[in-house]
C-alpha cells in the first residue's frame, strides 16, 4: 500500500522549466562496480602497474597503460571518457580539484551504494548487507515505470546476480536480466546464441558473470525493443580487484569504455535516440589507497572507500568537461538528476538528494 500510494501521490510532478526546455528522452544510467575515481582521473597507478602481486606480466601491462603524465595514462586507460566525455559531457569527482562526491550511506559497499543511486537515499538499518533480499524502498527505475510515458519501457542489465532484488523486480514489474539469467522472449538470433555461450564459458565467479554477456544482452535489448530508460550495471572491475588482480581490473575498466562508446555510437546513429538520450555514468563506491593492499577492498573500515565520481552527457548538459571547482555531491542526487533530465521531480516517502543543477 505505501508503494501505491507513493506512486498515485508523487509521480506525476513535473517540473515546469524543465518539461518545456529538455532535450533528453531517452536516459541510459550505467555503473561500473568499484573502478576507483583514481585510475579514472588519474590512469593506471604506478605502485601497483609494477607490483608482481598483482600484476602477471607487468612489461606487457605497462606498455598497455603507463605513460609519462597522468592525463596521457587516463586516456589510454578510457579513451572515450576522455576523448568524448571529457569534451561533450562533464565529470565529477576529481578530488585533486577539490571536487567531492561521496556515498552519504556509511557502508561503501555494493548492495548500499546501488540503493542510494537508484533510490536517492541511504537506508543504513535496512540496507546493511549484499544479501540476496528484496529492496523495500522505491527505487526511480520503479518510479518511471509507472509514469504512462515510460511504463513499459525501463529495463535493467547487471552482472551481479543481486540486482533483481535490489530493484524488487517482482513489485516494480521491470525486466531485470542479472547474474547468470538468459534472456527470454522474442529473441533475436543474436540474443540465442548469447544464451548458448554464457553456458559454455566459465565466470571466474559465483555469482557474477562475466561484462561481456550484460553488455551484449542489454545492447541486443535496445535495439529490439527501443526502451526509453536502461540501467546497465557493469561488475567485473570489482571482482578482479578483489581477487587481487589489478592487470584484469585495469583491462576490464578499458574494455567497459570501448563498451559504452560503442553503445553511445549506436545510439547516436538511431533517429530514435540521437541527441534526444542522457547517458549517467557512476559508481557503488570507492576503494582503498592507503596501505597498498587496501585498493583490494572496500567498507567503512577502509578509509575513503567512499570516495566515487559521476560522468554525465547529453542534449541538455552543458560541455564543461573535468569540473575542477571545488564542490560537494553525493550519491543520492543520481536519481533526482536521472529523472530531471526527463522533466519529472523525483519524490519518495523519505527525502531524497536534490539534482545536480550543474548538470543542466
Amino acid at each position: 500500500m505505501r508503494v501505491v500510494f507513493v506512486i498515485s501521490i508523487l509521480f506525476f510532478t513535473l517540473t515546469g522549466w524543465s518539461q518545456g526546455l529538455l532535450k533528453t528522452e531517452n536516459i541510459i544510467l550505467i555503473t561500473l562496480d568499484g573502478l576507483r575515481w583514481q585510475e579514472l582521473y588519474n590512469g593506471a597507478d604506478g605502485e601497483l602497474i609494477t607490483d608482481k602481486e598483482y600484476v602477471e606480466d607487468p612489461v606487457a601491462l605497462k606498455l598497455l597503460f603507463w605513460r609519462d603524465t597522468g592525463e596521457q595514462r587516463r586516456e589510454s586507460l578510457m579513451p572515450f571518457f576522455w576523448n568524448t566525455i571529457a569534451k561533450q559531457g562533464q565529470l565529477y569527482g576529481n578530488r585533486e580539484s577539490g571536487n567531492l562526491v561521496n556515498c552519504s550511506n556509511r557502508h561503501w559497499f555494493s548492495y548500499p551504494g546501488y540503493n542510494e543511486i537508484l533510490c536517492g537515499y541511504a537506508d543504513d538499518e535496512r540496507i546493511n548487507s549484499n544479501d540476496k533480499v528484496n529492496n523495500p524502498n522505491t527505487t526511480v527505475l520503479e518510479f518511471l515505470n509507472h509514469v504512462p510515458d515510460y511504463q513499459g519501457s525501463v529495463a535493467a542489465f547487471g552482472s551481479w546476480d543481486v540486482f533483481p532484488y535490489i530493484i524488487n523486480k517482482d513489485r516494480s514489474g521491470i525486466p531485470v536480466n542479472a547474474g547468470f539469467e538468459e534472456n527470454s522472449g522474442a529473441l533475436s538470433d543474436r540474443e540465442k546464441f548469447l544464451n548458448i555461450l554464457q553456458t559454455q564459458i566459465p565466470s571466474p565467479w559465483s555469482s557474477v558473470r562475466l561484462d561481456a554477456f550484460t553488455h551484449h544482452y542489454a545492447f541486443e535489448y535496445i535495439k529490439r525493443n527501443q526502451p526509453k530508460v536502461v540501467y546497465i550495471a557493469y561488475g567485473e572491475t570489482d571482482d578482479f580487484a578483489h581477487g587481487g588482480h589489478y592487470d584484469a581490473y585495469l583491462k576490464s575498466a578499458h574494455q567497459t569504455d570501448a563498451f559504452i562508446k560503442g553503445l553511445w555510437e549506436y545510439l547516436q546513429s538511431q533517429p530514435r535516440y540521437r541527441n534526444k538520450t542522457t547517458i549517467i555514468i557512476t559508481t557503488d563506491h570507492g576503494r582503498g589507497t592507503v596501505p597498498k593492499d587496501s585498493w583490494r577492498s572496500h567498507g567503512a573500515e577502509i578509509p575513503g572507500t567512499d570516495q566515487i565520481w559521476i560522468a554525465i552527457m547529453g542534449p541538455d548538459t552543458p560541455p564543461s568537461g573535468m569540473i575542477s571547482v571545488p564542490q560537494q555531491l553525493y550519491q543520492n542526487q543520481i536519481a533526482a538528476t536521472l529523472a530531471r533530465f526527463l522533466g519529472l521531480e523525483y519524490k519518495n516517502d523519505r527525502p531524497v538528494g536534490k539534482p545536480i543543477k550543474t548538470a543542466f
